[in-house]
């Protein structure tokens, strides 16, 4: 379901561009957890931040935002890209090293590829949510370029064509109770919210992603008693997986339109 980075992403590009105060960016991340925390992942990294070490007692997120600041330095635009991975699609990851490890491990995360960091966050359970930024010295490719139009296109045709092989290959059988699945799917998320100034397309996209999400985890259930062999769900799990990537993509597109436009509208005040 919607990630925390994202979250983290559109307002801490809110706060930076000036358009959000602190406290903003700790109401936001509260549906993520009733705390957070942040350390940082080897000592070089607490040295060069000012935050505390992966021994060392957490910090708090208000610390983190003065630490990105101090590093990105006063007026510089911000950058900030949500990463989202699973197996077999880690577009946006720069090359091997703890940072990519951490993300494809969480299937999430932030980078700051202008000032060479990335933030991993990890729910610890208790309504704790641990943030971890690591250093990210390796070379990172330029952020995937994918309108919010062609990336709404793209879900809207993987759910047709997601619908006609599932219904191809037999395993597309109404089940009893699967409309109030979706709706208790739905209202079970995290229900953000997000900065004035958010492009109003992007959550248009970003509840779209959502919705979809929740006909996936409805289709990908495996029928009561284990009725559908091994071979139907194998699949089944292929002919979804399309879609499962066409949400990535979509969350992708729509936090990155966020981003940008949020840090356009304070370079033009």
């Amino acid at each position: 379901m919607p990630c925390a980075s994202a979250t983290m992403a559109v307002w801490l590009s809110a706060w930076l561009s000036g358009a959000a105060a602190p406290d903003d960016v700790l109401d936001a991340l509260e549906p993520w957890g009733e705390a957070h925390d942040v350390l940082t992942s080897d000592e070089p990294t607490a040295l060069a931040t000012d935050l505390p070490g992966p021994t060392d007692r957490p910090t708090s997120v208000t610390f983190l935002l003065a630490a990105l600041r101090r590093l990105r330095g006063h007026g510089t635009p911000a950058s900030v890209r949500m990463v989202l991975t699973a197996p077999g699609d880690i577009r946006g990851l720069p090359g091997p090293g703890p940072f990519s490890t951490s993300v494809i491990e969480r299937g999430e995360g932030l980078l700051f590829a202008d000032i060479g960091y990335g933030l991993i966050p990890q729910a610890l359970g208790g309504g704790l949510t641990r943030w971890t930024l690591h250093p990210v010295p390796e070379p990172t490719p330029p952020e995937e370029y994918v309108s919010l139009r062609e990336a709404e296109h793209s879900l809207r045709e993987q759910v047709r064509n997601s619908a006609a092989a599932l219904a191809a290959l037999g395993v597309a059988r109404h089940r009893p109770g699967v409309r109030e699945e979706i709706a208790d799917t739905l209202r079970a998320r995290a229900h953000s919210f997000w900065p004035d100034g958010m492009p109003a397309h992007s959550l248009r996209v970003l509840q779209h992603a959502d919705e979809v999400e929740a006909i996936l985890l409805a289709a990908s259930a495996d029928d009561p008693g284990g009725a559908l062999s091994a071979t139907a769900a194998a699949a089944r799990d292929d002919a979804l997986r399309p879609l499962a990537t066409a949400i990535r993509v979509a969350r992708r597109a729509a936090v990155a339109e966020a981003v940008r436009v949020l840090v356009g509208s304070a370079d033009r005040h």
